[in-house]
């Protein structure tokens, strides 16, 4: 059928990670997006926590803001990305989307995934051990990543090996770059990741 919502009945997301709540539809030609809402039913109340209209994206309950996000710029893709998870995000999330036709009349689609929030049994980061030894040209570019299994959020910190046993920490991030190595860049480099 035509501007019709796909997306799935149910998700499941980890308490502290992310999840996208699929919501897409094919653009079909003399409809255009009007508006595009997302509301999540709780017990017997329902909210509204996104709306895209003419002027722009709104995320409505402060708990929700620099949390959730849409896709910009790909047309048909009303997906709801949730950062951070919380418990209480668990619910019912209505996809509302509202179209205009080229005759100035509305048409108005929704769907409703169900959202469960639940927590996984922490663990440890353990490192994946990168290849020991890397020789390279001055000159040359090159990064090492850190990654690491465990609970989300993972932080990852860098370190360089100093004079006797100390460390000089480098980065906060996953990845150490080099864009143009020199000769005193040799030394022995290592990571730690970190979680709650």
């Amino acid at each position: 059928a035509l501007l019709d919502l796909s997306g799935v009945h149910q998700i499941t997301g980890t308490w502290m990670g992310s999840t996208t709540v699929p919501c897409t539809y094919v653009p079909a030609e003399g409809f255009t997006q009007h508006t595009l809402s997302w509301s999540l039913g709780r017990d017997s109340s329902v909210s509204t926590i996104f709306l895209r209209d003419d002027s722009g994206d709104h995320i409505l309950p402060a708990k929700f803001r620099g949390r959730v996000s849409v896709p910009k710029h790909s047309p048909g893709d009303a997906s709801l990305l949730i950062e951070n998870l919380e418990m209480p995000d668990s619910g019912h999330y209505t996809c509302q989307v509202v179209w205009r036709s080229t005759d100035n009349s509305l048409i108005t689609r929704e769907l409703t995934t169900t959202v469960k929030v639940v927590k996984v049994a922490a663990t440890k980061p353990i490192i994946r051990a990168a290849e020991p030894g890397l020789a390279l040209p001055a000159g040359a570019s090159t990064s090492l990543r850190c990654e690491a299994s465990g609970s989300p959020p993972i932080s990852y910190r860098w370190f360089r090996s100093g004079p006797a046993g100390t460390a000089q920490l480098l980065s906060s991030g996953a990845e150490l770059a080099w864009p143009s190595l020199r000769p005193s860049d040799s030394g022995t480099y290592f990571c730690e990741a970190e979680n709650r």
